[in-house]
């Protein structure tokens, strides 16, 4: 995993007043940034469910970066 400040692979805040998840039109909840991997820097606002998606996603690109990297 990429190594942060928060030890976190992804970046949580406020989503703007209004906003729209970026995958299913839903109210939006929280703007997520990932850190580190594939997905770096790539960003969105989403809704709760499709946040912990998005999330999952961007761990899930960092465990197998990790893997193979360990592998060379």
């Amino acid at each position: 995993m990429s190594i942060n400040e928060f030890r976190r692979p992804v970046s949580v805040d406020f989503a703007p007043r209004g906003s729209q998840c970026e995958w299913c039109g839903k109210p939006a909840e929280r703007q997520l940034t990932a850190i580190g991997g594939t997905f770096h820097n790539e960003s969105g606002v989403f809704c709760r469910s499709c946040g912990e998606k998005f999330s999952q996603a961007v761990v899930s690109s960092l465990t197998t970066a990790t893997v193979q990297v360990e592998a060379q």
